[in-house]
């Protein structure tokens, strides 16, 4: 695949990262105002490292858009008389609907809009995905790409705000948490390193559990709480002190943010 990243800046580069360690592209483009940050990736033979995004556009079939929100326009527009048929634009764009995208480009373009998070660089994206009736045909290959780095799911465009607190944000909401299990882990005699170490694998852990048996986090749970035991003890005053509820309210209060931004 022939793929150009416009916009190589954190999520872009993460995703180029994702894609350059799956063997994902035959060709890449990445462009950036000022290149001298990414020349490095040009160690990798196929990727073209460049500040001309028209060039980035007719030499590649995938558009992979991971600008600023507010200078993404202008750079549709600038671009668009370059777009044909072979073309599939995704857009990583917080907030940027897909009809917004087509009035600049058409109806008749493949549109797909994609939000990946950071661990996309890792390989362990969760990517949320919806497209125009054009880009419908395309999902497919959409999905491809982004299962390559993690995985992804399809759903409607209204729920796309929600996702990116969901899966977005919520790279830095679980970071917290083992943070703060980490901090624990020293209180209780633990050094820094060893400390991270077993919470982000026990975090690893927990996720693969549920991913590999689909079963409820209850049913996990239940597996290592013993009556008047540690566990359940622990739970308990976490819920107490309001865990659960917190972190509820802090994924409603970032919905809510994303919603007045998208307004204002």
């Amino acid at each position: 695949m022939k793929i150009a990243i416009i916009g190589a800046g954190n999520l872009g580069i993460s995703i180029a990262k994702g894609i350059l360690h799956s063997n994902g592209a035959t060709t890449m483009f990445l462009t950036k105002r000022h290149t001298e940050s990414i020349r490095e990736y040009e160690k990798y033979g196929n990727v073209t490292v460049t500040s001309d995004n028209a060039r980035a556009v007719r030499e590649s079939d995938i558009l992979i858009f991971a600008v600023q929100p507010g200078h993404f326009e202008a750079i549709l527009h600038g671009v668009k008389d370059l777009l044909t048929d072979k073309h599939v634009v995704i857009s990583t764009i917080t907030g940027f609907s897909i009809q917004k995208i087509e009035s600049v480009i058409g109806k008749e373009a493949y549109i797909i809009r994609s939000m990946p998070n950071t661990a996309i660089s890792v390989g362990r994206s969760m990517t949320c995905i919806c497209s125009n009736a054009m880009g419908a045909k395309r999902i497919e290959l959409a999905k491809a790409i982004f299962n390559r780095m993690g995985h992804s799911m399809e759903i409607p465009e209204s729920q796309m705000q929600a996702a990116t607190v969901i899966c977005a944000s919520g790279i830095a909401f679980w970071m917290r948490l083992i943070r703060a299990t980490t901090q624990g882990a020293i209180q209780l005699g633990f050094d820094a390193k060893e400390a991270q170490e077993l919470a982000m694998h026990t975090c690893n852990g927990a996720a693969s559990l549920l991913i590999e048996s689909g079963n409820h986090p209850e049913e996990e749970i239940d597996r290592v709480t013993t009556p008047m035991g540690c566990t359940i003890e622990g739970l308990n005053e976490m819920e107490h002190q309001g865990l659960s509820s917190s972190l509820i309210r802090g994924i409603v209060a970032s919905f809510e943010k994303i919603t007045q931004i998208r307004k204002g």
